[in-house]
């Protein structure tokens, strides 16, 4: 399958300023902001297709070019995504490092999807710490998050991940500040949960431009009743992102999301949310027929099977990373939630 690049320009000025200029929040109305995007294989074509098309139509709409982008891969060979379709490309993304780290307005750009673990090479890893220093703006889509985390460009910057990812990127690389948000920006650095979140960074990228109308003319021509601030969490059910109940309980399943090792008592989290305990529970009944308690331990199975199924971690140490007392405990729970012991499904 092909599919159209724009050709990025470069422009031979100072970087600095272009790291600024992608990275900040500040209208750059007459910028041309270039990406290069890396395309690694098992990428998401939803992910990639819902940061690029917004950006199309900013073009197509504004009558003026605002986005270049140039599609790139690890040796210049074509890209199979995660459903199979393969993408051509422009070229190899090493070939391009000298062009990009000399060209203000550039950024690169990592999309990567389902076994990104097999792609943290030297090779990659030299190459993100190379451009970082040179002050070129990543950004990380979908599991992209996972390669700069293993370049060790994470350690002091907030990011954040596809939550069916999230949990293992915590237990592997340890005292990461992961954020359950659809995108989040920290210096040059911006990470996103990809899927429909690659929408609502791009949205977020259009509106850097000043034009707030353009931003709602692109939404009515995708059929897009609105789009979502980066600080919106992942996994907060859709229902519950409106209403004064919906934005109560969500607050209440954030607390849960973010202490699974160490749970909360339903009392520490009634004081944290200013709620009574009785009121809590007749949120969870209201919105998500069950009980504080049993929605709780399935958080803690979901987290403890992601584990179990993108990790090396042993059982015993999946327990404890998921706040059970005990491993015996934690198999005749996981068993009877999932029908399967956690034992035999590391096995498989």
């Amino acid at each position: 399958m092909n599919i159209a690049h724009r050709p990025a320009s470069f422009d031979p000025e100072a970087r600095p300023r272009a790291a600024r200029a992608l990275s900040s929040g500040a209208s750059t109305t007459s910028e041309v902001s270039s990406f290069q995007i890396l395309l690694l294989p098992g990428f998401s074509q939803l992910c990639l297709a819902s940061m690029i098309e917004p950006l199309r139509l900013a073009n197509s709409l504004s009558g003026r070019e605002l986005f270049r982008w140039q599609l790139a891969s690890l040796d210049g060979c074509q890209v199979v995504c995660a459903s199979g379709m393969a993408l051509d490309v422009a070229g190899n993304i090493f070939a391009e490092e000298a062009a990009v780290t000399a060209c203000r307005h550039t950024a690169v750009l990592v999309c990567a999807g389902e076994g990104v673990e097999q792609h943290a090479t030297c090779e990659l890893r030299n190459f993100l710490r190379r451009i970082h220093r040179a002050a070129v703006p990543i950004y990380a889509l979908g599991t992209a998050t996972w390669l700069l985390a293993d370049a060790r460009l994470l350690d002091e910057a907030r990011c954040t991940i596809h939550w069916g990812k999230m949990a293992a990127l915590y237990e592997t690389f340890y005292g990461l500040a992961i954020d359950d948000a659809l995108f989040v920006r920290d210096g040059s650095i911006v990470t996103c949960a990809g899927a429909f979140a690659g929408f609502d960074l791009a949205m977020d990228l259009v509106g850097q431009h000043g034009d707030v109308e353009l931003v709602r003319t692109i939404c009515q021509h995708l059929a897009a009743d609105r789009w979502r601030d980066g600080a919106s969490a992942q996994s907060l059910l859709p229902g519950l992102r409106f209403g004064s109940g919906g934005k109560k309980l969500s607050r209440i399943l954030q607390l849960m999301e973010r202490n699974i090792e160490d749970p909360l008592s339903l009392e520490d989290i009634a004081r944290e949310v200013s709620l009574s305990r009785r009121q809590i529970e007749r949120l969870f009944e209201r919105h998500l027929s069950t009980t504080p308690r049993q929605h709780y331990l399935r958080l803690k199975l979901r987290r403890a099977r992601q584990l179990i199924e993108m990790t090396d971690m042993s059982v015993t140490d999946i327990a404890i990373a998921c706040g059970f007392d005990s491993a015996s405990y934690f198999s005749k729970s996981f068993k009877e939630h999932f029908g399967i012991l956690p034992s035999v499904l590391r096995a498989r």
